[in-house]
């Protein structure tokens, strides 16, 4: 099964789904889509940016 950290740490960061996006450059429902696992295999070029924002690295967030 496909799991993300993107909604913990965001939330650990009390960070919004709006503002992540802001940060990241990566929209609102693709973020929503990657949360819930109903989106898989995000370039590398969007979980650069979602990592980066989360100030957090590539593995941190897509490979634990």
């Amino acid at each position: 099964m496909y799991h993300n950290q993107i909604k913990k740490v965001r939330e650990e960061k009390g960070l919004t789904l709006l503002k992540l996006s802001d940060l990241s450059g990566v929209s609102v429902g693709y973020l929503c889509h990657l949360e819930k696992g109903s989106r898989r295999n995000p370039s590398i070029e969007v979980m650069q940016k979602i990592s980066g924002a989360l100030n957090k690295t590539i593995t941190e967030i897509f490979f634990m």
